[in-house]
């Protein structure tokens, strides 16, 4: 066969090339695009911008990077076609999400929107530390080179911050749109929903209802996935229900994702016979399906449904698996643990650090020194101990088995230190005692993380035990001032028992009489306490008779005012606490001797 003038020309024809390699690359013929490629290479052709980009596209999409890489690389001087060309191959198929943007920093080229929007789309599928790092770099030459206003850009540009955690920024990129298309709402809905701001999440969803009914866009699958997981973690119920009846109304594509979060919806709201309907009537399930209909029935204790769920899933998929485990050991099932977990090894799954999260708190095997030594080295073998769940549960596993070194070592040798990560470490030093060290590890975690409500009661606690109620104080008052936090019951818990413990009580009163709500047993019982140890009568009684209201049949409260009253000399008080503590049928538990 004769072949084509173009194709035997010296030198050849770079547009009918160019051509021919762009349908390669569309049909996703690659041995054709390769004999293409071999032949420019006999005729000693250098790429130009043209042919390489097309060359480029044409390794990217079948994802054959170091190809691509070599084709970039051969380009003489590269336009920013070909860079954008080898750019958007990085962001789509590297394995390394950070590849794009450190390719784009070693050479600093004058980027355009598509430049942009290849590397933000780099930064969506980055860890929060490098997105962090770069979108508000890449905002500022966006904005230098009047390109803000790209849809494309400020879409990227709402999800990189998003996916840094900066939500704040994020929202002020959508504000500033000119035109905003479903990506963009989506980009901000969906970050809201992950970062947990679900009220703001529904309010962002109604506004976009207006403009819609203004004959603006309108929301699609992607956005009632994103709103149902809201509607479920608020347990909002009718949000929920009308944003269901829209789907359907608007004839939404009801793809898997959307059957998901529905049924997972319907699930977490405790709807579990509409759950199920919904379950049953899908017309494909997979691993997420029957993962969240297993949660829903583990959730709200009807244990032996979700087993009877998961015996029959046709699905495979370690999730379903991890969410069976979760509910027994989240209804006690402790017993049951163990044995599923060989069933699942011999079915030919491994744990893997999700698995190692949920068992190690929780199953006997691993309160004991040698049961964390074996996990701990599952996790190494397997690549897990970087994960700040699997990290985490091993600290904790070690403090409970006494071994505070293994937990301290854990800690050092996590690189991602979250703060999961670090609420871990105070708490595992706390209830070593070791106040000084606590709180040595919450100044260095506040220098680069916020602290949770976990994280403050960890270390108030630590305060508590040692003594160190002027660090107590400080800290509790930084819960407010500095980071805008609202103490909760257990904060207030550990700073009655902070002043209690010290004999501060009439301070210790002030604070529990200036809460915004009544306090528990939590609180009073260290002022009992406290009130006890100082000998002061008139604040025990006074604090006995509120917990007598809470706790009647705590025999703690009746033994510590009663011993109370005798130690004042007040042995009529003492033998009536002791006589209502046995007309509730109450008696103090014998002591035990082994000598």
């Amino acid at each position: 066969m004769k072949l084509p003038s173009w194709l035997t020309a010296v030198p050849p024809d770079p547009r009918a090339y160019g051509h021919l390699i762009q349908l390669c690359a569309d049909s996703g013929n690659l041995a054709a695009g390769r004999q293409l490629h071999a032949r420019l290479v006999s005729l000693s052709v250098t790429p130009s911008n043209f042919l390489g980009s097309k060359l480029i596209s044409l390794y990217s999409r079948a994802a054959r990077l170091d190809d691509a890489r070599r084709v970039f690389d051969a380009i003489p001087r590269p336009s920013i076609f070909a860079w954008n060309a080898i750019l958007i191959a990085l962001s789509l198929h590297s394995p390394d999400p950070s590849a794009a943007v450190r390719l784009f920093a070693a050479y600093g080229i004058s980027p355009d929107e598509i430049t942009l929007s290849a590397l933000l789309k780099s930064l969506a599928a980055s860890g929060p530390g490098l997105s962090a790092l770069v979108a508000g770099e890449l905002h500022v030459v966006a904005i230098q080179r009047g390109l803000a206003a790209d849809q494309f850009v400020s879409n990227g540009l709402i999800t990189a911050y998003a996916n840094a955690g900066d939500t704040g920024s994020a929202r002020s990129v959508f504000e500033e749109m000119p035109r905003r298309d479903v990506v963009s709402w989506n980009s901000l809905i969906s970050s809201y929903a992950r970062a947990g701001w679900y009220r703001e999440c529904l309010d962002l969803f109604q506004q976009m209802m207006r403009v819609h009914g203004g004959g603006g866009v309108g929301p699609n699958s992607v956005t009632v996935s994103s709103v149902l997981h809201a509607c479920a973690q608020l347990k909002a119920v009718d949000f929920g229900v009308r944003v269901h009846r829209l789907a359907a109304e608007k004839g939404l594509d009801m793809d898997v994702a959307v059957w998901n979060s529905m049924v997972g919806f319907y699930a977490k709201c405790g709807r579990l016979q509409y759950a199920r309907e919904l379950f049953e009537g899908m017309p494909k399930k997979d691993s997420v399906s029957y993962t969240a209909m297993i949660t829903g029935y583990m959730n709200h204790g009807h244990v032996e449904k979700g087993m009877e769920i998961f015996r029959r899933a046709d699905a495979q998929g370690i999730s379903i698996w991890n969410a069976v485990t979760a509910g027994l050991v989240q209804n006690g099932r402790h017993s049951d643990v163990l044995g599923l977990l060989h069933e699942m090894i011999d079915s030919g799954l491994l744990p893997n650090s999700a698995t190692l999260s949920i068992i190690i708190p929780s199953v006997p095997l691993f309160s004991t020194l040698l049961g964390v030594k074996q996990a701990h080295g599952y996790a190494i073998r397997n690549n897990y101990v970087q994960s700040i769940n699997v990290a985490s549960a091993l600290i904790a596993a070690y403090s409970k088995s006494g071994f505070f070194y293994g937990a301290l070592k854990v800690f050092e040798l996590t690189g991602d230190r979250s703060k999961i990560v670090w609420t871990a470490i105070i708490s595992a030093v706390a209830a070593h005692g070791e106040a000084s060290e606590a709180l040595h590890l919450f100044s260095e975690m506040i220098a680069g993380i916020r602290p949770d409500t976990i994280a403050f009661t960890a270390v108030l606690t630590a305060c508590a035990h040692a003594g160190k109620v002027a660090d107590a104080r400080q800290i509790f008052d930084s819960m407010q001032v500095v980071f805008r936090i609202t103490p909760v019951m257990e904060q207030y818990a550990c700073m009655v028992s902070a002043l209690s413990r010290a004999g501060m009580l009439k301070d210790a009163l002030e604070l529990v009489n200036s809460m915004p709500f009544e306090p528990n047993a939590k609180v009073l019982g260290p002022l009992l306490n406290g009130a006890a140890e100082f000998g002061d009568v008139e604040l025990g009684r006074f604090v006995f008779d509120r917990l007598f209201m809470i706790e009647p049949k705590n025999t703690g409260n009746y033994i510590v005012m009663a011993n109370l009253y005798s130690n004042a000399g007040k042995w009529e008080e003492a033998e009536i606490i002791r006589s209502m503590m046995w007309g509730v049928g109450l008696e103090k538990v014998p002591g035990c001797s082994w000598n």
